[in-house]
């Protein structure tokens, strides 16, 4: 136990520092830096050879933690539906506060949310204390990374820390659903 959290307190001081830091999720390996520290977010963009133009993924322990980035009108109803999901592993899109960063929002006015519930993950964010990034370990296009292994194999050098650990229960990334119309986004 001493171990593990050892381990998590070098990705959160990694990701304090500007660092990346790959750590297991609900389905597959993530990809992680602070949000509001444009050099990571873009060094983050050009390791996965992602387009800015589709915008990030947040992860947190805590519902709450969001609400710097959601539209003051949606806070409520994020927390009604997260209160419903029951701790069902999802990602949220809902609108976001205008200064919302455009490198997380992308093209888009919405930004996407998700309370994890991987340990790990979890213990990153309480640690870190504010929402990570959470993009799958993968280039753009490719299968995203289900081990660490496959992580050094893909990044290298290029990322900063590998949080090991196993990929919870899902056999892909989480379900996105509009976070207004509960409709689907990616199954």
């Amino acid at each position: 136990m001493v171990t593990k959290n050892y381990k998590v307190y070098q990705a959160q001081r990694v990701i304090k520092e500007g660092g990346i830091v790959a750590y297991p999720t609900e389905g597959v390996f993530g990809l992680g830096c602070d949000p509001l520290n444009p050099s990571a977010v873009y060094r983050l963009l050009r390791i996965k050879k992602r387009d800015l133009r589709k915008g990030l993924i947040l992860i947190a322990h805590h519902s709450l933690a969001f609400k710097p980035f959601l539209a003051e009108d949606c806070v409520k109803i994020w927390q009604e539906r997260y209160a419903r999901s029951k701790g069902e592993p999802c990602t949220w899109v809902f609108p976001a506060r205008l200064r919302t960063p455009q490198w997380l929002t992308g093209e888009h006015k919405s930004i996407a949310i998700r309370v994890t519930t991987h340990p790990l993950a979890r213990a990153l964010c309480e640690a870190v204390g504010f929402p990570i990034v959470s993009t799958s370990a993968n280039t753009s296009c490719g299968t995203p990374a289900k081990d660490a292994l496959t992580v050094r194999l893909h990044f290298g050098r290029k990322i900063d820390f590998i949080l090991s650990g196993v990929t919870g229960p899902l056999k892909k990334p989480t379900p996105i659903r509009d976070g207004l119309t509960g409709k689907i986004i990616r199954a």
